[in-house]
Order: C-alpha cells, then structure tokens, then sequence
C-alpha cells in the first residue's frame, strides 16, 4: 500500500473530514428520531417567538445555549442508544438502565429549557402591540442573527426529509445557497445603500454558481435552496 493510499490513522484524518463526519450524524439523528425533529420544530417557533417580544441580545444567548444544550443531549441519548444495542441485543438490567437514564437527560435539559424560555417569553407575550413590532424593526441585528437561524434549522429540517446525503457536500436544499440568499435579502433590508444589496447579490449568485460548477448541488437544488433563504429572510423582516 503506498503512501497515498494508506488509509488515515484514527484521529488524524483532518479537521474538515471531522466536521463531515459531525455533520453526517447531526442529519442522520434529525432524520431518523422523532424527538429530534421536534426540537427542532419547537426551537424555530422559540426564534420566532423572541422576535415577537424583542428579548434582549443576553436573553437571546441564552434562550440559544439551552436549545444547544437540548439537541446535545438528545444526540448523546441516541449515541448510548446506539452503543447499548451494539454490545447486547439481549435484555439486562443494566442496558435498560443505561438508556433509561440518557433518556431521563434529554428530559431534564427539556425541562430546564422550557423553564427558561417561560421566564424569559411569559412576561412579554401578552402586551404585543404595533409599537412592539416597530421595536423589532430597529433592530436589525438580532432579526438578522435570528433570520439565519430560523434558515439554517430550515435547511437541516429539508435534507433530513428529503432523505439527502449526511454530509457538507450535496442534498436538498442547499445550505449554502439558503444562507447566501438570506444574508443577501437580510443586507437589502439593513442598509440603505442599494450598492450593498448589489454586491451581496452577486457574492449570494457567486456561491451558488460554485456549487453548480463543482457537483456538489444540482441547479435545481441550489434554486430551491436559494428559494428557501428568501422567503425565511423576506418574512422575518417584512411579516414580523
């Protein structure tokens, strides 16, 4: 075997094959378990929600870390899962206990999430008024970051329904058409100059033309992707 050849030693296969690999479990867990998608589904609405009642950039943060924190422990759940049913098929005390309590993890993070998300939304979702939205509107920072959140957890949800490959490269939509089109859309609404939404069109078309050009994306899903970051931004800014 030459040395071109030779298969990488484990842990030293790079740090961008690490990310695919990360990438490939993140998708194949959203696919495959139930809970997974709901989470996703519940955080977006959360998104949404924080715009609604203008919480603050703290507020934000942690209404973001305690989403992370649920995925994580639902993803280690299903790693244990995993793990528990690789070294035995059979019943014992032990494995269901294993799983019982990975499981009871992913409860108590939902708990704690839920927690923190009624102390931080409860108090701000009675009283929405015009002056409210006219405050989101002058804040186009957190709208953005929010927008390319609400587009990024699109995304994830899309290539895990349409079965797409678990990896960076391919599936349907694209993600980095969705983000390039939304920072795109988000930038037209920012600034004034029409200047700024000129280049950042034609850096959102740059992207996709690459990702056409390369094989990585079919037009079509490119197109789609594309699609997607639009209306996710256009709504966030003009809707909300």
């Amino acid at each position: 075997m030459t040395e071109k050849t030779r298969k990488p030693l484990k842990g030293q296969q790079g740090v961008a094959r690490s990310f695919d690999h990360a990438y490939r479990g993140l998708i194949y867990v959203v696919r495959t378990q139930r809970n997974m998608r709901i989470h996703v589904v519940i955080s977006v609405l959360v998104l949404v929600a924080s715009l609604l009642v203008s919480v603050s950039r703290l507020e934000l943060g942690i209404l973001v870390l305690v989403i992370l924190l649920v995925f994580v422990t639902e993803m280690f759940n299903t790693a244990m899962e995993f793990a528990v049913d690789l070294v035995t098929k059979e019943y014992h005390p032990l494995a269901k206990l294993a799983k019982d309590v990975s499981a009871g993890a992913v409860l108590v993070s939902s708990v704690g999430a839920v927690l923190v998300g009624y102390l931080i939304l409860a108090d701000n979702l009675g009283p929405l008024s015009l002056e409210t939205l006219e405050t989101i509107r002058r804040q186009p920072a957190h709208l953005t970051l929010v927008a390319l959140g609400v587009v990024v957890l699109l995304v994830l949800l899309g290539k895990a329904i349409t079965h797409s490959p678990s990896s960076f490269a391919g599936g349907m939509p694209s993600g980095h058409a969705a983000v390039a089109f939304a920072g795109w859309v988000a930038a037209s609404f920012v600034s004034a100059e029409g200047l700024v939404s000129v280049i950042a069109l034609l850096m959102a078309l740059l992207v996709c033309q690459s990702r056409v050009e390369s094989g990585t994306h079919t037009f079509y899903q490119v197109a789609m992707g594309a699609l997607l970051g639009v209306l996710a931004t256009v709504a966030a800014f003009q809707l909300l």
